[in-house]
């Protein structure tokens, strides 16, 4: 009887050794890992929010490089709550487009998501996301079964505000 207690004794004190070991482990690891992050990555979390994001005055030369639009490059011109889409390279040069509106919002630092909008129906006409920083531009222009297009932009002209 002495021995089982014993035994017991012996293995619960094992069990709370590999127990204290396994939690100055973690926190360890835990640590080194916070260590090994900037301290400015919690600064550079997006916050949520839908505050729109005044494009105005900004000029952007999307040219698409994938997808539906490869070939074209569309100048982007940007004014208080309008935008006027007209294709300066490829295949759609000389066709027309309407001043649409917009409403953009920041998603993230250097990145913009813009939906362009008819302005009679509020329908969605177009939606971007743009990455200042990579200058890139992801397109999606519903009416097909292949809507999506990418590319680089050029930003001829800044805004007032920075995304």
């Amino acid at each position: 009887m002495f021995l089982s207690k014993r035994i017991r004794l012996a293995a619960a004190a094992i069990a709370v050794a590999v127990t204290a070991a396994g939690i100055g482990v973690g926190v360890a690891a835990s640590a080194s890992a916070s260590a090994s992050r900037p301290a400015s990555a919690a600064h550079h979390a997006p916050k949520i929010s839908v505050a729109r994001f005044d494009m105005n005055g900004y000029v952007i030369n999307a040219k698409y490089t994938l997808g539906r639009n490869t070939g074209n490059t569309f100048q982007q011109t940007y004014k208080s709550g309008t935008v006027q889409g007209v294709p300066i390279a490829g295949p759609f040069v000389g066709v027309t487009f309407p001043p649409e509106d917009y409403v953009a919002l920041p998603i993230g630092d250097d990145q913009v998501y813009i939906t362009w909008l008819d302005p009679s129906t509020f329908a969605i006409v177009d939606v971007f996301v743009m990455n200042f920083r990579t200058h890139t531009v992801y397109d999606y222009a519903p009416g097909s079964a292949t809507p999506e297009s990418a590319g680089p932009i050029t930003i001829v002209h800044r805004g007032a505000r920075l995304p």
